[in-house]
């Protein structure tokens, strides 16, 4: 089958091009044609230049106007060149292209299309891309061209054009779906939506294609959560547990009353552990409302009722702030259980200690990452895993532990707010509960929505508050710049910042694409607040619990999701003092006005979930405001709620007409979103 095909097989793919692509998990052509595009440009008409706006992508054709010069030095030279219409004259820079004096010294008519900033007073254009002669962009004006993820080398014409080649080859008259399936809900064909998502000839084609796509996408999602669901119902609790006198001590004695929604959730998990079937729970709440000590009473108990509980963090970082925290706690409380810390970064002399203590039942609570099921970790008697949402546990994790000496009962943690009529499909092999409510001791945070020139007083608060000791965060859409997208990125950001701040102020950056090692030196840097600005991508959306962060700056706010901003607004807000959310964008459409006062207005996750759901429309999904939840490659659970509805009852269907196609199903891989 040609989808399993290596991708160096396709022409003009050659061993080093390979491995950059093997950076981007693509190693065989059907990777390649999963690989879908992250956004689109629009390649539209020329302005003129009397009315380019400020922060956005534009195109304008003029005459070079006086001479092309380079200024600079050996390491930053800067080309410019100077663009003349009837309504006025640009000036256009380039970095480290020296060479673009002799390209464009000829002067004459020219279109140059590129990002619209503001030096100072005036208007410039960053880096453009160059048409000329200008009629060469009559080719482009109009079309939707992909932009795809990249790595250093590797350019978005070299994934194009083997994305194109690898669809000339495949064939495309193999249809997945039903044919009447297909046809009940309108779907294009898949040699049709394959093509589409890639190459689309205009919007309505994209909208089409991708509808399809995602209908599919999510329907083998659901297939496989019916099939664990029926797999679950038919699971025996091997670990029946009874009510501890300790932990209701432990819960009489904080310096704080559970909440009524966490007492709730806290009966909840005692009956499923006391059940005749094992446990397999969901706990959603909302930022700070108290999710975690649920964990540890439910670690607790069952310990005390003799077996071993793990609880499986996203990073090394949290997993080691859940083991302190909880031997603290332990230790205050004079509570006598061994509380053990396993992560990867650990040298071979402590993983073997860890595990021979583990192994022999002394460790009765282990915290770590996915080293907890790694094959060389074996435990006494394993009754209880706690994971994030992240660590969704499905049938093959359950198959591990079991051939580990047993079936452990789930407990799931998410704090992302869903509406639950989404929860109940996506989450439909999971019973659920509900923390809707917060700590009477937590502070609100206190919000504001800027434009771009309240940049400068941004900084200033912020150099306030780490004058009171405290730490901030900035949140940028993107790792480095790029052509294709008008937006903050954290490298250049982070340089600009030091500039601005100057050498008192210890500022560092953050982004997924860095070594894992690098990420946790740098979190944990931040958590004994050696850094006192973080510069961040989305990566600390999980995994980082700092409490003496008050301050966070999201930056081109109006490109993420609501239930995301809320998320990312959650990594303030933890610790006893005021803190504070800036979201910035330079947006002025009403729409994006609508959206961000919901988030100024609220701190209640669920309600802007909701409100999330209400605004989300097709127009949104040519950016990348993806709400982060499930890790679907194209799907977004907000955007795309009317397309999983439409699966989940295509699911219902399928199941009815044939009650034993569960039992031959595939497993499902969450990282490659396909049944496998």
């Amino acid at each position: 089958m040609i989808e399993r095909t290596r991708i160096k097989e396709l022409k003009g793919i050659g061993e080093k091009t390979e491995k950059l692509f093997g950076k981007l998990g693509i190693e065989t052509v059907g990777d390649l044609i999963r690989y879908y595009p992250r956004g689109y440009d629009v390649y539209e008409a020329a302005v003129p230049i009397g009315e380019l706006e400020e922060g956005r992508v534009q195109t304008v054709t003029g005459m070079i106007y006086g001479r092309v010069q380079v200024s600079g030095n050996r390491n930053l030279q800067v080309t410019t060149l100077c663009l003349k219409d009837l309504t006025g004259v640009l000036r256009c820079v380039w970095f480290r292209m020296p060479f673009l004096k002799n390209t464009l010294s000829d002067g004459g008519k020219i279109t140059l299309r590129g990002r619209v900033v503001r030096k100072k007073k005036d208007l410039v254009m960053e880096h453009p891309e160059i048409f000329y002669p200008s009629e060469k962009y009559q080719e482009k004006q109009d079309t939707l061209q992909p932009v795809y993820g990249l790595t250093t080398g590797l350019s978005n014409n070299a994934v194009a054009k083997a994305i194109r080649q690898a669809l000339d080859g495949l064939d495309l008259t193999k249809e997945h779906l039903p044919e009447a399936l297909r046809q009940r809900y309108g779907l294009a064909e898949y040699n049709y939506a394959i093509r589409g998502i890639h190459f689309p000839e205009d919007k309505e084609v994209y909208y089409h294609a991708r509808e399809r796509l995602v209908f599919e996408e999510f329907l083998e999602f659901i297939l496989s959560i019916r099939r664990m669901k029926d797999q679950n119902e038919r699971l025996p609790n091997e670990y029946r547990m009874e009510p501890k006198k300790e932990v209701d001590d432990l819960i009489e004695a904080l310096p704080y009353t559970l909440t009524k929604a966490q007492q709730k959730v806290w009966a909840e998990i005692q009956e499923d552990l006391s059940s005749d079937a094992a446990m397999s729970r969901l706990v959603q709440g909302d930022v700070g409302s108290g999710k975690t000590i649920v964990a540890v009473l439910a670690l607790l108990y069952t310990a005390l009722n003799g077996y071993q509980g793990a609880m499986m963090a996203p990073t090394e970082v949290l997993a080691r702030q859940h083991y302190e925290s909880i031997t603290k706690l332990f230790e205050t409380y004079g509570i006598a259980v061994k509380v053990e810390l396993l992560t990867g970064s650990m040298t071979t002399k402590e993983k073997r200690r860890s595990y021979d203590r583990i192994a022999c039942g002394y460790a009765k609570i282990i915290i770590g990452t996915h080293a907890l099921i790694q094959g060389a970790v074996s435990y006494d008697c394993l009754g209880l895993v706690v994971t994030d949402e992240q660590h969704r546990f499905g049938v093959k994790q359950r198959e591990i532990f079991a051939n580990k000496g047993g079936c452990p009962h789930v407990l799931v943690m998410s704090a992302t707010p869903i509406p639950r009529t989404l929860a109940i499909i996506l989450y439909g092999d999971l019973d659920i509960s509900v923390i809707d409510e917060l700590p009477s001791n937590r502070l609100p945070i206190k919000n504001c929505v800027v434009g771009t020139g309240y940049r400068e007083s941004a900084y200033r608060f912020m150099k306030q508050q780490i004058g009171e000791g405290r730490q901030c965060y900035i949140i940028c859409p993107m790792v480095e710049s790029s052509e294709h997208m008008e937006a903050e990125n954290v490298l250049d950001y982070t340089e600009a910042l030091k500039q601005e701040l100057g050498g008192d102020i210890v500022i560092a950056y953050l982004h997924g694409k860095m070594r894992q090692a690098e990420k946790d030196d740098i979190m944990e840097r931040f958590g004994r607040n050696e850094i006192q600005i973080l510069v961040s991508t989305t990566v600390i959306e999980v995994g980082i619990d700092v409490p003496n962060a008050t301050v966070i700056m999201i930056e081109n706010a109006e490109r993420f999701g609501l239930a995301q901003l809320h998320q990312l607004r959650g990594r303030v807000g933890r610790g006893k003092y005021q803190s504070y959310c800036i979201f910035m964008t330079a947006s002025k459409s009403k729409e994006t006005k609508e959206r961000l006062d919901i988030l100024n207005h609220s701190n209640d996750g669920f309600r802007i979930a909701s409100e999330d759901l209400r605004l989300r429309g097709p127009g949104d999904l040519f950016g990348i405001r993806q709400s982060g939840l499930m890790n679907f490659r194209l799907g977004d659970v907000y955007q795309d709620a009317k397309i999983l509805k439409m699966a989940n009852e295509a699911a219902s269907e399928i199941i009815k007409a044939d009650p034993d196609w569960l039992k031959n199903l595939p497993d499902y891989d969450r990282n490659s979103s396909v049944i496998i």
